[in-house]
């Protein structure tokens, strides 16, 4: 069979059924409509003549499919938002029921009040986690040689290394002097966040109120994270600008909302 009854044979089944066939029809039709060159016509002994016709009945069926093509056009953009927006909403959603999973976690640490070691060490899997899910490439606990670091971070191109603690007590200055001096022993440019549930004395906050390698969280922080009221990374930023700007470690997450 040659091309043209090939070509014949595909036009009439489309014909045929129309309403089946009409968004190929349309789709072939401005692929016609833009072609630019006709190789086979081309290599023909009267390609002049064969090349003039053909470039005319390509114009002829642009002029005639130019709005077809804007309509197809303005169809596909808006196929793609759509379906952008469907990914984005879906993405949100698995952040929020990841959040929620985060806060029942939460709460049945709370319970663990009588094992301490263990919620300490579930503690640090949590906070990991949950730096995970704001793209922060969390790493879990590591020894180094002499010390235990619960758990270090990346945000804004900068690195952190980890205190965790779930504690009855509050930390006290010499929890802080201690966590200090982990941070200063790393890098000239490390940086420093206490996570601390049960909160600082106001001692250990005075002692680091002019001059901090490290910036601190509670568990009123964590609490307003959960519960979407306050990204995390937005969190951060606010608490390390605080410290770059007045040198205390001290920022609570509900001054945002003063």
């Amino acid at each position: 069979m040659s091309k043209r009854e090939v070509a014949d044979e595909l036009i009439d089944r489309m014909m045929r059924d129309e309403r089946v066939y009409q968004n190929a029809t349309l789709q072939l039709m401005l692929e016609v409509a833009n072609m630019k060159r006709f190789p086979e016509l081309e290599r023909h002994s009267d390609s002049e003549h064969l090349l003039t016709q053909a470039r005319d009945a390509v114009a002829e069926l642009k002029r005639q499919t130019s709005t077809h093509e804007q309509l197809i056009l303005e169809r596909q953009r808006a196929e793609a938002e759509r379906a952008a927006y469907a990914q984005q909403v879906e993405l949100q959603r698995r952040f929020a029921d990841e959040l929620e999973e985060l806060k029942q976690e939460f709460h049945q640490l709370a319970s663990l009040e009588t094992q301490p070691q263990q919620r300490g060490r579930q503690f640090e899997k949590f906070l990991n986690r949950l730096f995970g899910i704001f793209d922060l490439d969390p790493r879990l606990s590591y020894e180094l040689r002499y010390e235990q670091i619960d758990g270090a971070f990346s945000f804004d191109t900068d690195d952190y290394i980890l205190e965790a603690k779930w504690t009855k007590k509050k930390v006290d200055v010499k929890d802080a002097n201690h966590f200090s001096e982990k941070v200063r022993d790393k890098g000239k440019n490390a940086l420093g966040l206490i996570v601390s549930v049960n909160g600082f004395t106001g001692d250990a906050i005075e002692k680091y109120s002019r001059r901090t390698p490290f910036m601190t969280m509670d568990g009123a922080d964590l609490f307003l994270v959960l519960e979407q009221r306050v990204r995390l990374d937005d969190l951060l930023r606010r608490k390390k600008r605080h410290a770059n700007e007045t040198g205390e470690c001290y920022f609570p997450a509900n001054r945002l909302f003063e």
